[in-house]
């Protein structure tokens, strides 16, 4: 019987969306969690349950004897969490959660049935926590840092906070062989045609998008070992034999010398594997674009998120729209993909400022675009502003902060318009570079992007009520 169990609640067969899509990584946080704890002497076991069905775990938690479990949870997969939680604390487990979202719902998770809440970084708490469990003094745990917990009576206790982790390269690789990765790999291939593998090179993010959660590295920014990077990753080509990595950075591109001692390394090893990452605009220029496409760089993936300088200047982006369309333009002459992210309905915003961003993807052009409307991430700065319009329409435990409303805010058709309008204009600013722009094809978008200006107009005075 291992002493810690890990586990998360992402059932990539269970979510149409996620079974279209069919491009599921490995969950490097549990299996950072979980090579740290090996490494300090624990026995700790994973159970993936990305290809699995929750039936499985719960069959595993009702007939192994119960020991720890440790919950890898987020905004999208709440209500799995909380009920694994529910199946694990009927069958005598010991049942702790962390995450991008427990920090910021450490009440909520406690009172859902989990006995502990770790804030930030896992690793050095849950050692302490399994070093107090095995020495069977439970009553130590009220002064390890970085928990949450209930007494007796219900109340919840924080302890003190803990600093994150200063060394990253002192800790182990994650623990890929605690799960089946090459199942990873091959069900990238089938789907697509190539097989992908993650890995990261930096914990944390500096900057201060006011919509963004920090709920685990904090506004930090660590990194490792640029050589020491380069090992893991010949150890990745080897091992799988990908056809393409992705960086899971939350900005690969923010130390310029970095990226160049890390494009240096891979040069000296013969090493190259086409891969996509994310950056900020105001990271890239022709220096860093030449090393990213020389690296294998496919895409690269920018988050505008609106085309209005003044929406962005109210996110705290700290990026100009020049420096957005710039990016794009170099990524293209150097071969390289570019993704855009776009959130509608930031507080504020106005038809004017979508008509900008609109504007802003047609002349911008980027490969891949993806929308969102905004949702408010508890613990952001985003969410505190516009606390009391917020609308829970159903309980917390079988919903996310994505399904939050806003009073006062433009309704769901109103932005199901700003859609269509915006992928019509891009399309149509697209043919306007081909010989196609005076078709059949260039005549029928006019008239979608009438039909859609026109439904924007009239639906502008719809809000959530």
């Amino acid at each position: 019987m291992a002493e810690l169990l890990l586990t998360h609640g992402y059932f990539l067969y269970e979510d149409p969306k996620e079974v279209q899509i069919l491009k599921p990584y490995a969950p490097l946080g549990i299996l950072y969690l979980c090579s740290h704890l090996r490494n300090q002497g624990f026995d700790v076991d994973v159970f993936d349950t990305t290809f699995s069905k929750r039936e499985a775990l719960f069959h595993h938690l009702r007939t192994e004897i119960p020991s720890v479990i440790g919950i890898y949870a987020n905004l999208m997969t709440r209500s799995n969490v909380v009920e694994i939680l529910k199946v694990a604390r009927e069958a005598g487990w010991k049942t702790i959660v962390g995450g991008p979202e427990p920090g910021a719902y450490a009440l909520e998770y406690l009172q859902a049935g989990a006995n502990y809440v770790v804030f930030g970084e896992g690793e050095l708490t849950m050692q302490d926590l399994l070093a107090a469990f095995r020495a069977n003094d439970e009553s130590a745990c009220t002064s390890i840092a970085g928990l949450a917990f209930l007494d007796e009576k219900g109340t919840m206790h924080e302890t003190a906070h803990r600093n994150q982790i200063a060394d990253l390269d002192r800790q182990p690789w994650p623990a890929r062989h605690a799960i089946d990765v090459a199942r990873y790999v091959k069900t990238w291939r089938d789907a697509h045609g190539k097989g992908s593998v993650n890995f990261i090179t930096a914990r944390g993010c500096p900057y201060k998008c006011r919509w963004c959660s920090h709920q685990v590295f904090g506004q930090t920014h660590r990194r490792r070992d640029p050589v020491l990077v380069v090992d893991e990753v010949e150890w990745l080509l080897k091992t799988y034999s990908p056809d393409m990595v992705w960086v899971s950075d939350d900005v690969f591109t923010i130390n310029h010398k970095w990226l160049r001692d890390y494009a240096g390394e891979m040069r000296r090893r013969g090493l190259r594997i086409p891969f996509e990452c994310i950056s900020r605009a105001d990271r890239l220029n022709p220096e860093m674009l030449d090393l990213l496409a020389e690296l294998g760089c496919f895409r690269i993936w920018i988050g505008s998120e609106s085309g209005s300088q003044r929406i962005l200047d109210s996110m705290d982006r700290g990026v100009k729209i020049e420096q957005v369309q710039q990016a794009v333009t170099m990524s293209r002459e150097r071969g390289i993909e570019s993704g855009m992210f776009l959130m509608w309905g930031y507080e504020g915003e106005d038809l004017e400022d979508i008509e900008a961003t609109i504007k802003h993807v047609s002349i911008s052009k980027p490969d891949i675009f993806f929308t969102t409307v905004s949702y408010p991430i508890k613990g952001t700065p985003y969410y505190n502003k516009i606390a009391d319009r917020l609308v829970q329409l159903k309980p917390w435990g079988v919903s996310s902060d994505r399904e939050i409303k806003i009073r006062g805010r433009h309704s769901q058709k109103f932005y199901s318009y700003a859609d269509k309008l915006l992928r019509d204009e891009v399309q149509l600013a697209r043919l306007a570079d081909t010989p196609d722009f005076e078709s059949e094809l260039a005549a029928n978008l006019r008239h979608e992007i009438g039909v859609a200006r026109n439904g924007l107009l009239s639906t502008r005075m719809e809000v959530e009520a």
